[in-house]
């Protein structure tokens, strides 16, 4: 060897420069289109359950939330790693949505990295990988995955999808290697703890055996390997039954023919969205009839042609039966046929079928760029053009995301009948104060499906904050006609009758709640309101007392409870080192700064004979009740103040 030649060796880039470009060029691409989500609240829609309103994640990582994640059928999925990765995020970030959208955007980059290599490692196309790889991190059905921060799962799962395709990958240079294996299969095990959706993921390691791996072992050791998945795989598949059970639709509700008949349009419909992303929205309404008969039928024949086409072309273009096989094995959980939800379709149940579809046209499309000599350059310039279209795509759809309001607006700008779309887009006016606004909206739901009970709660609820009472009563008892075991629709309409003054009516409906619903705290401590204000104290007592049994850090009714214990005018009933206690913790709850709650510590101090410390609490509420303008409030406690430096508790007054 010369020395030119051997030092011009020396100097050559080592293999890893090339893929860590890309990995970095993937990477800087994920956050251009999705890092503007850094900016984004929470959704109303499912981040209450996974995180804001779920007190086991907020928590963050605790003894206790560990046990809970693994045993939870908590909002119809089990998906223990999905729990735990948002209660990391709480204890790193608390409630703050920007780290925990930053979370769902690294996770997401780091998929469609560990992709490319992953493509690289098995097809040894360095440019069809990476062109795979960047269709997959930006395409714009990626937008609800990633900018839906309860949409973790499917970022997460993702990752741990491609870990596992890579590591069988491994395995298969070396069929004989036990630890190769293992890992491959641990892969898989905790994709699917982080979303069931992976359950077809043998049949993917079996396609992969095809091509691109090209296995020789015979068919019946191919089969012998999956077998440990297939367990795995039947093991989520029951366990996401049980868990999902309250989330699958009734049959009556969705005849099979219609479910079928919709799947079929939908495998059509997901085909369209990637080549022709336009008019993409957060919930497409399901039709319990079913799409139009021709649609389903066209559908049919085409996905048949697709099938045939691909099956002919197994020999030569081994690819391309792969890549659409990969794409309808692996939205098979996914695509209707047992109903969870009220979608028709949904754009992230593309985040990994699709890859399918992007290996099959980018190998089709390489081929015909090799088979008819087209410049690299031009070819080249034509795959950066594409991708810098579908991020700019890709970059709008997420600026949809940019709160719930423009999320369910752009939904009712892209669909029709969407009576889900109105119900939310209203439950987030309502949310802002914008009531007169969310009625319209509510109305709209209404008008859609005159059955939709959430909806007539949700309009009952508006009214009420108006005051309109007539108005909510009315919507309240429709509630109940169409669900009458809501017994938070009841203890509403409780509140409202007794603000009216028809206490006989309110104590009714509060009665009914409690004894649907016996461990209900908000009953019971509403049963105590009601009851005080008929003045049965004994029996307010009775119900006050259970809702702290049944929870304790509820500071109304501990309030409430201390009230009567140091002011009630039976003796028997009277309890002043109690009231003082439950006094005192309805204070700490609230701030220890709620005029009323100081108001009712100083009947309790004075009830216990504590008069000089029931004085100065009672001044302390005296000034907030004064900064509040709250004349009444403030006089009432003027007279009290008196009564303590004379010595005299309220009970005796």
């Amino acid at each position: 060897m010369t020395q030119k030649r051997k030092k011009r060796i020396e100097q050559r880039p080592p293999t890893w420069r090339p893929e860590a470009g890309i990995c970095l060029a993937l990477a800087a691409c994920v956050f251009i289109v999705f890092g503007q989500t850094l900016r984004h609240p929470f959704f109303n829609f499912d981040d209450a359950d996974y995180v804001y309103d779920n007190p086991e994640v907020a928590r963050g990582l605790t003894r206790h939330g560990l046990a809970w994640a693994f045993t939870t059928r908590h909002a119809g999925n089990w998906h223990p790693l999905t729990w735990l990765s948002h209660s990391l995020d709480c204890q790193l970030y608390g409630l703050r949505p920007a780290g925990h959208h930053l979370a769902n955007v690294l996770i997401h980059a780091a998929a469609a990295m560990l992709l490319f290599l992953a493509l690289r490692r098995m097809t040894d196309a360095f440019w069809r990988c990476a062109f795979v790889a960047a269709v997959f991190a930006i395409h714009p059905l990626r937008a609800e995955s990633v900018a839906w921060v309860a949409e973790r799962k499917d970022v997460l799962s993702g990752l741990f999808f491609v870990l596992t395709i890579w590591a069988y990958a491994e395995y298969a240079r070396k069929p004989r290697s036990p630890r190769r294996y293992a890992l491959a299969l641990c892969m898989f095990a905790l994709g699917l703890m982080c979303k069931p959706m992976l359950v077809t993921l043998p049949v993917v390691l079996l396609l992969l055996d095809s091509w691109p791996l090209r296995r020789t072992e015979s068919r019946g050791r191919l089969l012998l390997e999956k077998i440990p998945f297939l367990a795995l795989a039947a093991a989520a598949c029951v366990i996401t039954l049980l868990a999902q059970d309250a989330a699958m639709q009734p049959i009556a509700g969705y005849p099979l023919w219609a479910r079928i008949d919709n799947a079929l349009v939908s495998c059509v419909i997901y085909l369209r969205q990637m080549f022709w992303p336009a008019g993409l929205a957060m919930l497409y309404p399901y039709s319990s009839h079913g799409p139009p008969r021709w649609q389903a039928d066209l559908a049919a024949l085409l996905l048949i042609g697709l099938s045939m086409a691909a099956w002919q072309a197994r020999r030569k273009q081994p690819w391309l039966l792969a890549g659409w096989l990969w794409y309808l094995t692996m939205l098979a959980p996914v695509i209707g046929i047992i109903q969870v939800g009220e979608q028709a379709h949904a754009d992230r149940y593309t985040y990994l079928p699709q890859i399918g579809i992007g290996i099959a046209i980018t190998w089709l499309a390489a081929e015909w760029v090799a088979r008819r000599n087209v410049d690299r350059a031009a070819a080249g310039s034509v795959m950066a053009g594409i991708v810098v279209l579908l991020m700019v795509c890709a970059w709008r759809q997420t600026s949809y995301w940019q709160n719930s309001e423009t999320v369910w607006r752009r939904s009712l700008a892209c669909t029709t009948n969407n009576e889900s779309a109105h119900y939310s887009l209203a439950n987030a006016l309502l949310q802002e104060g914008k009531v007169d606004e969310a009625i319209i909206e509510y109305q709209q739901a209404l008008a859609i499906r005159p059955a939709y009970q959430s909806a007539e709660y949700n309009l009952a609820n508006a009214f009420f904050q108006q005051g309109k009472m007539d108005d909510a009563i009315a919507h309240y008892q429709i509630a109940l006609a169409l669900r009458p075991d809501d017994a938070e629709a009841r203890i509403n309409l409780a509140t409202v009758l007794l603000q009216k003054g028809a206490a006989d009516d309110a104590l009714a409906q509060a009665r009914q709640a409690a004894d649907s619903r016996p461990a209900f705290a908000e009953a019971h401590a509403l049963l105590g309101n009601v009851l005080m204000e008929k003045g049965n104290a004994a029996e307010a007592i009775t119900q006050f007392q259970t809702a702290l049994r049944i929870k304790p850090d509820e500071p109304e009714a501990a309030n409430n409870l201390a009230w009567l214990l140091a002011t009630t005018r039976q003796p028997a009933l009277r309890n002043g080192p109690e009231a003082v206690r439950l006094a005192q913790r309805a204070n700490e709850l609230t701030g220890a700064n709620n005029p009323m709650f100081l108001h009712t510590l100083a009947a309790a101090l004075a009830e216990a004979g504590r008069f000089s410390e029931a004085a100065e609490t009672a001044r302390q509420a005296l000034n907030g009740a004064e900064a509040q303008s709250n004349s009444a409030l403030a006089a009432r406690i003027q007279s009290e103040i008196y009564l303590y430096q004379q010595g005299i508790p309220l009970s005796a007054h």
